[in-house]
């Protein structure tokens, strides 16, 4: 043990082989150019969009037939207008808060720092970022590097009445980070310094992490001593440990590895009324979990600090390929068997029809497409088929027994595979995490894109899609505007799965229409879910966006215990106030 936290503690940042890993699965460029780009793994935030997503030497282009096709549902489009950094640079006030706070070392009062830490990457905070309408931001950012400098913070924000924000990698979608108006200072606190691996208990198979650490970060520092953590959400770039944790995160392949409930062991919470330590003991009858309850909490409750996660070994293969079946019932069909017996695969994910052809434009050139289709066609597949994405992760021999298994189910529900589809598998799999770059292509083409996402039981996933996919594309009905929509299923367990829906629409005359039609989609869409059998968000969280629809799943006295919760640990309410519950 002693020997490998030596090596920790005088392991860089990053290592050519953590470089490398990065720009296999990020930026696609060449090795020069990511370790320039990214130095450290743990990406600055000055090295990001102010007003988008991403490494600023990071661009995902569309297809022309993919925007075509886009358009032949929604009509024609044309952008909108965007504001220069100087420009809203402009707009940031003077600070409020008190010499004391601001003259910190660890304390930043920087208009662009405080610019770029005061919006996420939700749909409203794009158009706060394009139009320059910022409202409101941070009176200033911290920046701390240990968990005394997180108690030092919350005790003087309790002495000069701040409000303190978390965050993390800023890259909620439902406006977990922006700061409200009010009397009030607000000191947002960023955990970027505090990403490193501080311990490896390779018996217990325990890293204990800052919990700032971004996810490059988390694999490329383990990866040095073999292990794995394995939570790969969307935003796996830039989002941390702590966001992860706090928001109840689900990574793409948790089917495998599991949910960031399985993955969380314990760790450090800093609270307004002192420190919780949360130990790491594998399973207890003492009580409430609090592992459990402080998760998901969203900054309501304190900040995690440190945070001790379950890893593994390395996997010695990892394969991802892609089959294609003739029907949505097939394919609903193989992944309900697939999990609920237990066949050993590290995750599922199933495109209906509408996805199924927006991916194949969107992913490929003309003559790709061509090829793929005249494919599919000659198998026998109409404009009905299904896209299913899989993967395994293990040793060969489990690998090789998972497949057999799988591919049984594939058979019998009539898939077409081949040579052609272990290739897009694995396409697939090295432009994964360039997904989000393309919102930005289609935001300056004038095509609006935002998500919805849920979970449900099989026996209501077909009406819960159906339900999902008509109010999106009602939505704007009034305006006589349509709204392209489709799902695919991205995660699934033996109860149930997730449901996670995409939806187009045309950018309005300027920002404020453009929002106000968002806003109607999104109150439709929340309301489709909000229904008793769905949850308001799988893996999102809940943030500003989806509090007023939290009662329809929680009820009014959960809330309540919830609220009390909170309460007793942040009597005054500084702690994130109008995230998860609406205060």
């Amino acid at each position: 043990m002693s020997k490998i936290n030596s090596l920790i503690r005088k392991c860089p940042k990053s290592s050519p082989t953590a470089v490398k890993a990065y720009s296999e699965k990020i930026n696609n460029t060449s090795l020069d150019t990511a370790s320039k780009s990214n130095p450290a793994l743990n990406t600055p935030i000055e090295q990001t969009r102010w007003n988008g997503w991403g490494n600023v030497d990071i661009n995902k282009k569309v297809s022309p037939h993919g925007a075509k096709l886009i358009k032949s549902h929604i009509g024609k489009t044309k952008n909108l207008p965007s504001v220069n950094l100087q420009q809203v640079l402009k707009t940031v006030p003077k600070t409020r808060l008190p010499t004391a706070i601001s003259s910190l070392d660890i304390v930043s009062i920087d208009q662009e720092i405080r610019l770029r830490h005061a919006r996420g990457q939700s749909f409203p905070d794009w158009i706060a970022m394009h139009s320059g309408d910022f409202e409101t931001f941070p009176d200033g950012v911290a920046f701390p590097e240990t968990t005394n400098d997180v108690e030092e913070l919350l005790k003087r924000a309790q002495e000069h009445d701040l409000i303190v924000i978390p965050f993390g990698g800023g890259t909620s979608v439902v406006g977990h980070i922006n700061p409200q108006k009010g009397s009030r200072p607000v000191l947002t606190i960023a955990m970027s310094k505090m990403d490193q691996l501080i311990d490896l208990d390779t018996e217990s198979q325990i890293a204990t992490f800052g919990a700032g650490t971004q996810g490059p970060a988390v694999e490329a520092q383990l990866g040095e001593h073999g292990y794995r953590l394995g939570h790969y959400p969307q935003s796996w770039e830039l989002s941390t440990l702590g966001g992860w944790i706090a928001a109840r995160s689900s990574g793409q392949q948790s089917l495998g590895y599991g949910r960031i409930e399985q993955m969380f062991a314990g760790g450090t919470l800093v609270t307004p009324q002192g420190v919780l330590n949360i130990a790491d003991i594998p399973a207890s009858s003492a009580g409430p979990d609090l592992r459990e309850m402080m998760m998901g909490s969203e900054g309501r409750a304190g900040i995690f600090t440190e945070v001790k996660m379950r890893v593994q070994p390395q996997p010695e293969e990892e394969l991802f390929k892609v089959a294609f079946l003739p029907h949505w019932e097939a394919g609903k069909a193989v992944l309900k068997q697939a999990v609920q017996n237990n066949v050993g695969l590290s995750m599922l994910r199933l495109s209906n029809a509408v996805e199924t052809d927006a991916h194949l434009h969107l992913g490929t050139t003309p003559s790709q497409f061509l090829a793929i289709s005249t494919y599919l066609k000659a198998r026998g597949l109409s404009s009905n088929k299904v896209m299913l994405t899989y993967g395994v992760s293990g040793d060969q021999a489990q690998n090789k027994l998972a497949l057999t298994q799988f591919n049984k189910l594939l058979k019998q529900h009539g898939s077409v595979t081949g040579k052609i589809t272990d290739i897009m598998g694995s396409v697939w799999a090295h432009g994964r995490f360039k997904f989000p770059y393309l919102r930005g292509t289609l935001w300056d083409k004038g095509i609006m894109v935002d998500t919805f996402e849920t979970a449900t039981n099989w026996n209501n996933i077909d009406e819960q899609m159906a339900q999902m996919q008509n109010a999106a594309q009602n939505a704007l009905a009034d305006e006589d505007e349509n709204v392209m929509a489709f799902t695919h299923i991205s995660h699934v367990y033996k109860q149930g799965a997730s449901l996670y829906t995409t939806y187009f629409f045309r950018a309005a005359k300027d920002h404020t229409t453009t929002l106000k039609r968002w806003q109607k989609i999104k109150h439709a869409a929340s309301l489709s879910v909000a229904n008793g059998k769905a949850t308001i968000s799988h893996q999102h969280g809940v943030g500003r966006d989806h509090a007023p629809y939290l009662a329809a799943e929680k009820g009014e006295l959960g809330l309540q215990v919830t609220s009390a919760m909170f309460k007793s640990l942040d009597p005054e309410q500084r702690m994130n106030p109008g995230v998860l519950l609406e205060d």
